[in-house]
């Protein structure tokens, strides 16, 4: 037999069995890793653990008032917590969310008193002016290429200034006047800033409101091609241009929602109260991007959920609250916020790559 018969290979013979081959797109993953991989998972579980810890530390916590009033102030943090993470996987960011809250309460009480109308029309006269002003600042941005962290510090320092410059003007001083008398007040109250009896507890309404909106957050981000345009600008706007994603659209419009939850808590705010203080609102920006963050969104943009911002927010209030309940210096709250975030951060990243471990 010659050398070429012996290296000719049988007929019907079959390849030698080797490893399958399979690559990251092709791979199934375990159950548990597509659990991890959802960017809620890290901020529930640290939400779990913040709520277990006050409750042993904490025994007023148990009681179903001391729930009520930690909820409140969750609800209150995390009704502007959701638009901000929305812009957040959208790839941008608003510094002036905390005071644009104040100039909105600040509208809807002067112009209603000043000029003795239903607080409706200060109402939506406000709701106008905040919306206007979220799309002034996704205009700027998407026209001008600036950073958002550059043209919202800007409108930061203009909205401070103006709402302690204007009410010193209109009112003579650094409040509004109150407005509790005046018609329409009692209606709008019971949007903004009522309170129902749920076995024996009393529950602000904007609990209900929060978690509402969270439901509608999630549902446009995963169920709309709204939502589809969101990740995609966040991930790479050039590449989402260039597949026919109105990127300018986009953007402004989730910094108008920004402007639609400043306006919200502001009403609430200002039902709430009855006047508004025009010095107030500064750094509770950091708040709310603190939350976002904690609940799992990237600050590179393209990632994360409106679910986690929930359980951040819930985070915050826990905290806030649990630390009176617990009889410590408050002192120490934005102590505990740190550690809460940078915990918070360093959680995510291992559940990322946890998730993403082949």
């Amino acid at each position: 037999m010659s050398m070429a018969q012996q290296a000719e290979p049988a007929v019907g013979g079959s390849p030698a069995a080797g490893p399958k081959q399979t690559d990251g797109r092709t791979a199934r993953r375990p159950p548990a890793l597509r659990v991890l991989a959802r960017p809620e998972v890290g901020v529930f579980l640290g939400a779990v653990a913040v709520l277990v810890f006050f409750l042993i530390t904490a025994p007023p916590v148990r009681d179903g008032s001391s729930m009520a009033n930690i909820l409140y102030q969750s609800s209150t943090i995390g009704i502007m917590a959701l638009p901000v993470a929305l812009l957040m996987i959208g790839g941008e960011f608003d510094l002036s969310s905390g005071v644009a809250v104040i100039s909105s309460a600040l509208t809807a009480s002067m112009l209603s008193y000043q000029l003795t109308v239903n607080v409706w029309t200060g109402v939506i006269v406000a709701l106008i002016a905040s919306l206007a002003i979220g799309a002034f600042n996704g205009w700027m941005v998407v026209k001008t290429g600036l950073p958002s962290f550059l043209v919202t510090l800007g409108t930061f320092l203009i909205l401070q200034g103006t709402n302690l410059a204007v009410t010193k003007l209109v009112t003579g001083n650094v409040a509004t006047d109150d407005i509790s008398d005046m018609d329409g007040f009692d209606q709008a109250r019971k949007i903004f800033a009522s309170s129902f009896d749920v076995g024996g507890v009393q529950v602000k309404i904007t609990v209900i409101w929060w978690l509402v909106f969270a439901a509608l957050a999630t549902w446009v981000l995963l169920r709309t091609k709204y939502g589809n345009w969101v990740f995609a600008v966040g991930g790479n706007k050039d590449s989402a241009r260039a597949v026919g994603v109105p990127v300018r659209f986009t953007k402004i419009t989730l910094f108008m929602l920004v402007g639609f939850g400043a306006w919200f808590v502001g009403m609430h705010n200002l039902f709430s109260f009855n006047t508004v203080q025009s010095g107030e609102g500064v750094g509770q920006e950091l708040i709310y991007i603190a939350a976002a963050v904690i609940g799992g969104c990237l600050l590179t943009g393209g990632y994360g959920s409106a679910i986690g911002p929930v359980f951040g927010a819930f985070m915050f209030g826990m905290v806030q609250q649990g630390i009176v309940y617990a009889g410590w210096n408050p002192d120490w709250f934005k102590a505990f916020l740190g550690v809460m975030l940078l915990g918070a951060v360093l959680i995510n990243l291992w559940v990322q790559r946890t998730a993403t471990r082949r």
